[in-house]
């Protein structure tokens, strides 16, 4: 690969390219509906908080990469973006999906994958959705996914995207107990109060952007 997504770089691809399939009347996406589909508190993970600064800094990382563009429709009075991905690499609407899923919610099972990928691409079977993982990994050329080592303690393996840097798988040293996780602390009123505003805001992005439409 000639080039390496930052964290940022990654999340903003992946809502581009998300919104494109799953919201096509509403895209390209102005700056601050791509703000909002960044910092959505569902299907991301992890969950961030981008502001525009950001936002515009990875969108510029981007368009270095050739991986975005600024829109130019004679109907937008704003500035829009939209992702470029299929100008970089020649992929099947099944390997979008897959990818763009492994972009917005990091490792996962194929299993996971064939789930969570419903909005973009409804795949009839695992064995579908194994087959288009195998083609990622196998892609020329070079691959865009892996397959991760399997786990202590878990049946299946995941895959993760290869536009990043892959996660470093870490394994207890020999002769440890394996220590269950923690559990984490729940989250605090102040911080629900956080993610219902900024649910809310998200929300009303996207209503605006619709009633845009009708104007």
């Amino acid at each position: 690969m000639d080039f390496s997504l930052t964290p940022e770089e990654l999340r903003v691809l992946g809502a581009l390219v998300e919104k494109s399939i799953a919201t096509p009347d509403n895209y390209p996406l102005s700056l601050n509906a791509l703000v909002n589909a960044c910092n959505q508190l569902t299907a991301r993970d992890p969950v961030v908080s981008y502001d525009e600064t950001t936002v515009t800094r990875a969108l510029d990382g981007l368009r270095e990469k050739r991986l975005a563009t600024l829109y130019h429709g004679a109907d937008s009075r704003v500035a829009r973006y939209k992702h470029t991905l299929p100008d970089r690499f020649v992929l099947t609407p099944a390997e979008i999906a897959i990818l763009c899923v492994l972009m917005l919610r990091g490792p996962q099972t194929a299993g996971e994958l064939r789930t969570r990928s419903e909005r973009l691409y409804l795949f009839d079977t695992l064995a579908e959705t194994e087959q288009t993982l195998d083609s990622l990994v196998t892609y020329t050329p070079e691959p865009l996914v892996t397959k991760l080592p399997r786990q202590p303690g878990t049946k299946e393996s995941r895959f993760a995207q290869l536009l990043s840097p892959p996660p470093i798988a870490t394994a207890p040293n020999a002769g440890e107990p394996i220590s269950a996780p923690a559990t984490p602390p729940a989250p605090s009123t102040h911080d629900r109060i956080i993610h219902l505003e900024r649910e809310l805001a998200a929300l009303r992005a996207e209503f605006a952007e619709f009633k845009k439409q009708f104007e």
